[in-house]
């Protein structure tokens, strides 16, 4: 298909210069023609859960301190900031929104915990770190999974964390 500028020229009111080159050679000059620049403005808690997807510690922390985002909101994936934290393996993030007061057992819509998305993801020192503040690693989901439940056989790390690897 090819590019029709001529159309679009005349629509727009452009003049355009010889056919060689086809560079406009006005912009429009009715202002009525030229639509309004808008700006997006996303809500802080859209803003802030890509800043914990993407790990950027240096923005997270400014939204909690000036709470513009409270970290007990379930997000639309039914996850919360822990959760997506836990998600993208980012320890840092992880080990930041629990100093600002992150639930260590907060449960997404499903009951999962951070500690159960660790192990089903294979985040072993994301889990150890759990663990090290007390995370319940009796909790069960919904479906009545323990995060041991989930733990994929190849993890070795993870099956040796939880005391369940195989003697060779």
């Amino acid at each position: 298909m090819k590019y029709r500028q001529r159309a679009l020229s005349r629509t727009m009111g452009i003049k355009t210069c010889s056919k060689e080159c086809e560079v406009p050679e006005t912009c429009p000059t009715d202002p009525e023609s030229l639509k309004t620049a808008r700006n997006v403005h996303f809500p802080n808690d859209v803003v802030f859960q890509d800043y914990v997807r993407q790990g950027e510690l240096e923005r997270i922390g400014p939204f909690i301190r000036a709470r513009r985002v409270s970290l007990d909101t379930i997000y639309h994936s039914g996850m919360a900031a822990i959760h997506e934290a836990v998600l993208s393996g980012n320890l840092e993030c992880v080990t930041l929104l629990i100093k600002h007061g992150a639930e260590l057992h907060h449960r997404d819509e499903e009951g999962w915990t951070p500690l159960h998305m660790a192990c089903s993801d294979g985040f072993p020192e994301i889990a150890r770190y759990l663990l090290s503040l007390g995370a319940d690693q009796e909790l069960q989901n919904e479906s009545g999974e323990k995060p041991a439940d989930l733990i994929d056989p190849v993890n070795k790390e993870l099956l040796v964390l939880f005391g369940l690897a195989a003697d060779d």
